[in-house]
C-alpha cells in the first residue's frame, strides 16, 4: 500500500492529553460525520476528498434524490403529526368543557336539596384562594430540584429545538417569551383551576334563578358538543393520515421525529471540545430516548458497514452532547425494513475518539493509505477515478 499525495495544507496542531489535536489557539481540528465514514470505508478515499476529488456515478446521484424525498416524507409527516396533536388537545379542552357544564348545571338544579349554595360558594372561594397560594408558591421555589426531578424529556426537546432553526414550534415559537407551559404542567393546572373554582364560587353566590341558569347551562352543553363531535371528526381524520404516512416511511408508531436533516437550512450539531460535527438524517423520540436515524440509499448489505456504523456512532456523541442525555441506540436504516441498531456503549466510545484523533493525525501530518486489499472495495469507490493506488 502507498501513500497518498495529500497535501496537509500547512496544518499546525499537537496532540493534547486527551487525545484531541488541537493548534496553537486551542481549537481541535474539525471532524465530520462524513469524513470518519469515508476514512473507516478507506484513508485514501477520505484524503482524495479532502483534496476535492468529489464522489462521482449514479449511486452517489440517486443518493443524492433519495435523501431529498425522504427529507420530504419526514417533514410532511411532522406536519401531520402536529396537527394530530393539536387536534386531540382542542379536543380534549372542549370535552373536558361539556362535561364541566354538564355537571354544573345538575349541580344548579339540586344543590338546594344538598347543601345552601351560599355555603358551598364560601368553600369553593376558600378552594380557590388555596390552589392560587400553592400556584404562586410553585413557582416561586425550586421544588423540583428539592425532590430531585430532573430536567423532563418535554423540556430537553425543547431547549433542543430552541437551539436550531431548522424546526417550528407550535405552541411557543422562536423568540417567545413567557407562555402557559412555561413555568410547567403543574404550576399551570394549579393556576387554571384556581381561576376555575373561583368562578364557580361567583356564579353560585350571584344566580337567583336557578331554573334559568340550568337550562342555560345545559344548552351551551348542548352546543359545546356538536362542536366537540367536529373537532372528533377531524382527530379522527389526522389520525388516519398519520397511520397512513407512518407505513410509508416506516417509523415506529410511538416514535416522534424531533430533527430532519436537509442539507440547506439544518444546523449543524458540534462537539467544539473533541472537534467533531455533523448533521445526522433523523432524530427521533422513542420511550423518551433522543434516536439519531440515519438514511443509506443503494445496495442493501446483509449487515451494517462498517463505515456506515462509524458515521452513526458520531451522531451518537453528537445527539448526547446537544441533549445532556446519552442516547442507548442509533439506527442504521437500509431501505424501507432494513433496520440495525446500533448501541452505544463505553467501548463504542472509545472507538469513535480513537478514530477522530486518527483523521485529525492525518490532517496534520498526512500520510493517509489504502487500508484493505480487496478490488470490489476499489471498483466501488466513487473516487477512483482520481486514485493512483486503485486495485482495478
Amino acid at each position: 500500500m502507498t501513500a497518498s499525495n495529500e497535501q496537509t495544507e500547512g496544518l499546525s496542531a499537537t496532540r493534547s492529553e486527551d487525545g484531541v489535536w488541537r493548534n496553537p489557539e486551542g481549537v481541535a481540528m474539525p471532524v465530520s460525520a462524513s469524513d470518519l465514514e469515508r476514512h473507516e470505508y478507506c484513508p485514501l478515499s477520505w484524503s482524495l476528498s479532502r483534496q476535492g476529488n468529489s464522489g462521482q456515478g449514479e449511486a452517489i446521484v440517486a443518493g443524492i434524490k433519495r435523501h431529498a424525498e425522504i427529507h420530504t416524507q419526514m417533514k410532511d409527516f411532522q406536519a401531520v403529526q402536529t396537527q394530530m396533536r393539536r387536534s386531540v388537545t382542542i379536543w380534549t379542552w372542549w370535552f373536558s368543557v361539556i362535561i364541566a357544564l354538564s355537571i354544573d348545571a345538575v349541580a344548579f338544579n339540586y344543590i338546594d336539596d344538598v347543601i345552601t349554595p351560599l355555603y358551598m360558594a364560601r368553600y369553593l372561594a376558600l378552594w380557590s384562594v388555596t390552589t392560587l397560594i400553592a400556584g404562586l408558591i410553585a413557582i416561586s421555589v425550586p421544588w423540583r430540584s428539592w425532590i430531585g426531578i430532573n430536567e423532563t424529556v418535554p423540556r430537553q426537546k425543547t431547549k433542543f429545538l430552541e437551539e436550531r432553526d431548522d424546526l417550528q414550534q407550535f405552541w411557543e415559537p422562536k423568540g417567545f417569551i413567557g407562555g402557559w407551559f412555561e413555568a410547567g404542567r403543574v404550576e399551570a393546572s394549579l393556576l387554571f383551576g384556581s381561576i376555575v373554582l373561583g368562578l364557580h364560587a361567583i356564579a353560585l353566590a350571584a344566580a337567583d334563578n336557578r331554573d334559568q341558569a340550568t337550562f342555560i347551562l345545559f344548552i351551551t352543553a348542548m352546543t359545546w358538543t356538536l362542536a366537540a363531535s367536529w373537532q372528533l371528526q377531524r382527530v379522527l381524520l389526522s389520525d388516519t393520515a398519520l397511520q397512513t404516512m407512518k407505513k410509508d416511511i416506516d417509523i415506529e408508531a410511538d416514535a416522534e421525529i424531533a430533527y430532519s436533516d436537509n442539507d440547506v437550512d439544518s444546523n449543524l450539531l458540534i462537539d467544539e471540545k473533541l472537534g467533531l460535527r455533523g448533521r445526522p438524517d433523523q432524530i427521533v423520540i422513542v420511550d423518551g430516548e433522543f434516536i439519531p436515524v440515519e438514511q443509506k440509499t443503494g445496495k442493501v448489505p446483509k449487515n451494517p458497514h462498517s463505515s456506515h456504523r462509524m458515521q452513526l456512532l458520531a451522531y451518537l456523541h453528537l445527539v448526547e452532547k446537544s441533549t445532556s442525555k446519552s442516547s442507548p441506540y442509533g439506527v442504521l436504516r437500509y431501505g424501507s425494513e432494513n433496520l440495525h441498531q446500533i448501541p452505544w456503549t463505553v467501548n463504542a466510545k472509545k472507538e469513535l475518539r480513537e478514530a477522530v484523533s486518527e483523521i485529525q493525525r492525518l490532517m496534520v501530518e498526512g500520510g493517509a493509505v489504502r487500508n484493505h486489499e480487496r478490488p470490489g472495495k476499489c471498483r466501488n469507490c466513487s473516487r477512483r477515478y482520481a486514485c493512483d493506488d486503485s486495485l482495478v
